[in-house]
């Protein structure tokens, strides 16, 4: 009887073994081409949706900062303050190349979702540039220039910063949905 029940059991796992038989040293299944197109893409999405929210935590740390000043008028503080703009563009123009990269390998339905998030990165790449811009105005006017001209250039600077965080919130919600579209896209 045990000898009857031992042999049942090796039919009935070298049957489940057959069943689903995976080649030696893989762990997956193996991926077709079209698979890897659409990971591809999910993956694209999701780093353009990573460098957006370092854009947008880099441009509302600059706005903070800024905000943060607000009647205060020295190199120090304008120099602190363009060093956080500039910190702000540089992530604002990684956001920007990782969202047109990932516009372009976008599929389907996604593929809407990420050139919008696209189109909002460029805005909120140009806002944060012109917010570096208008710090570096801030940096050179608070040294040669009166204390009313160089509080009329910070304000000018808190605005812009303030625009481009707007921007950079925007984009980075734009690149959150992009990627969930593209992750569905990818599974089905």
């Amino acid at each position: 009887m045990n000898r009857l029940v031992t042999l049942l059991l090796i039919a009935a796992s070298a049957a489940a073994y057959a069943a689903d038989y995976t080649a030696p040293g893989q762990l997956s299944p193996v991926s077709t081409p079209s698979q890897k197109v659409r990971d591809a893409a999910s993956k694209a999405a999701r780093d353009a949706q990573v460098a957006a929210q370092k854009a947008a935590d880099a441009a509302k740390a600059a706005a903070e900062q800024s905000r943060m000043n607000a009647g205060k008028v020295s190199k120090a503080i304008a120099e602190a303050i363009r060093l956080a703009a500039r910190k702000a563009a540089e992530a604002a123009n990684r956001f920007e190349a990782k969202a047109s990269l990932s516009a372009s390998q976008a599929l389907g339905a996604s593929k809407d979702a990420a050139v919008q998030a696209a189109e909002a990165s460029k805005k909120a790449s140009m806002a944060a540039k012109e917010a570096l811009s208008k710090a570096e105005e801030a940096v050179r006017t608070a040294v040669a220039s009166s204390m009313d001209e160089a509080e009329k250039a910070a304000e000018a600077t808190r605005t812009a910063l303030q625009k481009a965080e707007a921007a950079s919130r925007l984009a980075a919600q734009s690149a959150k949905d992009a990627a969930a579209k593209a992750v569905e896209a990818a599974k089905g």
